[in-house]
């Protein structure tokens, strides 16, 4: 059996990912596909997790799990989506730390289904749009006082990913993309987790399109593309982004008011964003999707 965790990160595809794949549930079932529902397992995980305390699960606590989560007997695959796994919104940035439980998290994950064919998959924000996303998600009053938990230009996802790769087991696979590429990579990101046969196509994947993109833009792309079919993904993606240019959608949760947060600032949190995937990249054992 092969376990699939998508662990998030907040603010990234915003449950697009799980809904994409909990609409094409029946067709991924007859592969042998479960997208398991957090409604069902997230109470089931939260309370073993917490039982556990880290120890790996017997064989039949691990029966127990899938009996409670499954109405499918001997799946080939199980997918669990939780934006939540490394940890809630109130522990995203702790002294000066992005993620600091994320390592422990991550172990105690991999501890559930031992012995099993693992992958875990997570997107990447830059931090110019991740914290005043963050923030818009959070009681906090103050943009500035938000900061104050850490330095923004110091925020690096390698020194994250670093710490769970090295707290998994080292068969397990890990996945990264960045979520700015994701409607660039959105089909190979669905058959990455998935995995469903190359054969198969996958229904609603414009869905997420909608989210991004305002509604006369997206429906004259479409109809772009029915009277121009793309001969093949390269060219999908370069129609793609031409009408993203012209009519993606604005983000309101990013207008913060702070006297740290120029233009200068944010260009210069995006620079070193980018440069940071190149140590991202570097890192054994992690593969990064893109674009």
């Amino acid at each position: 059996m092969h376990i699939v965790y998508h662990i998030g990160v907040h603010c990234t595809d915003e449950g697009q990912i799980f809904s994409c794949l909990n609409r094409n549930r029946r067709l991924l079932a007859r592969q042998g596909i479960v997208v398991a529902h957090p409604a069902k397992f997230k109470p089931i995980l939260r309370e073993t997790l917490k039982h556990l305390q880290g120890a790996e699960a017997p064989e039949e606590m691990q029966e127990m799990i899938l009996d409670g989560i499954l109405a499918e007997d001997h799946p080939k695959r199980i997918i669990f989506s939780n934006e939540s796994f490394l940890s809630g919104y109130p522990r995203i940035l702790v002294n000066g730390t992005l993620y600091p439980d994320a390592a422990e998290k991550t172990r105690r994950l991999a501890n559930l289904f031992p012995g099993h064919e693992m992958t875990f998959c997570m997107a990447i924000r830059d931090p110019a749009t991740f914290l005043p996303a963050c923030f818009a998600k959070v009681p906090a009053q103050d943009f500035t006082e938000f900061l104050s938990q850490i330095d923004p230009a110091r925020l690096l996802w390698s020194e994250v990913i670093a710490r769970i790769r090295a707290a998994l087991p080292p068969e397990a696979a890990l996945k990264v993309w960045r979520n700015e590429e994701i409607p660039f990579i959105w089909r190979e990101l669905m058959a990455e987790i998935s995995g469903h046969d190359p054969d198969t196509e996958l229904a609603h994947l414009d869905d997420i399109l909608g989210k991004i993109m305002t509604a006369d833009g997206l429906a004259r792309m479409q109809a772009y593309m029915e009277s121009h079919p793309p001969a093949n993904e390269r060219q999908r993606r370069r129609i793609l982004d031409a009408f993203l240019d012209k009519f993606e959608a604005e983000d309101e949760a990013l207008n913060v008011d702070s006297p740290l947060w120029t233009d200068e600032y944010v260009a210069a949190l995006t620079e070193t964003y980018d440069a940071d995937l190149f140590e991202i990249e570097q890192i054994p054992g992690v593969q990064v999707i893109a674009a």
